[in-house]
């Protein structure tokens, strides 16, 4: 299981195939993403990567968190997240994901926190009907109706479907395929949506359900600053 990324969402477009068919798809963009920490069996339990992405003014970054990311010799990132990794599958701290860590063709899960609707009638959250348009119905065509029974059960049950807050809860899309990377400039283009609004940060991962292809990168793309500084090449 290799390490995901974490990307922020650029906005949606359109590339052209050879046969001219246009393939909707949506831009991520790779902001000096790298891995800060290493989750180790004998220390925490399990294995994973500690990833952070984008740049965090050092005001704004909490004393401990300074030392965290000294510790790694990394600038203060404005986000963090863990990805379960095999053993095989670690990169060094310090590494900094490209572009190219996946390629064209293979299938990504997709992560992001959805867009907030704020409070939503049934008919926009659930999808429900409505009521009649005509025929005694009055001022109440998109009301949700009767929520339970009469005398037997008497009551509305739990989790009964109702008017409330829609979106900005966590979402994963499985199974997107990824159309093209451009690795000088960061950026991945996924086949059609991904949840979330412009510039919010989204996990990409290999999809659970479908087979890794043979020829993606293991452990993975990435580069070393302090290599690249000194003349050296990209892993």
């Amino acid at each position: 299981m290799r390490s995901g990324v974490i990307a922020q969402k650029v906005g949606m477009t359109r590339v052209f195939t050879d046969g001219g068919i246009h393939v909707p798809v949506t831009v991520l963009k790779l902001d000096n993403c790298q891995v800060v920490a290493h989750r180790t069996k004998e220390k925490n339990g399990y294995i994973a990567l500690q990833l952070g992405a984008g740049k965090a003014k050092v005001k704004n970054v909490a004393k401990a968190d300074r030392g965290h990311f000294a510790v790694a010799k990394v600038e203060p990132k404005m986000k963090l997240a863990e990805f379960r990794v095999d053993e095989k599958h670690l990169i060094p701290v310090g590494a900094q994901i490209t572009a190219d860590h996946f390629i064209a063709g293979q299938f990504v899960d997709v992560s992001g926190t959805s867009t907030g609707k704020g409070f939503a009638g049934g008919m926009k959250r659930w999808n429900f009907r409505g009521l009649r348009a005509t025929h005694g119905v009055s001022v109440s065509h998109r009301s949700i109706g009767s929520t339970g029974g009469r005398q037997d059960p008497g009551k509305t049950f739990k989790n009964q479907k109702m008017p409330g807050h829609l979106g900005a809860e966590r979402v994963t899309t499985q199974n997107l395929r990824v159309v093209q990377t451009d690795p000088s400039r960061g950026l991945i283009l996924i086949e059609g949506a991904v949840p979330g609004v412009k510039g919010g940060w989204i996990h990409v991962r290999d999809a659970v359900k479908r087979a890794l292809p043979k020829d993606a990168p293991s452990p993975g793309k990435f580069t070393m600053p302090e290599a690249e500084a000194a003349g050296g090449e990209a892993k």
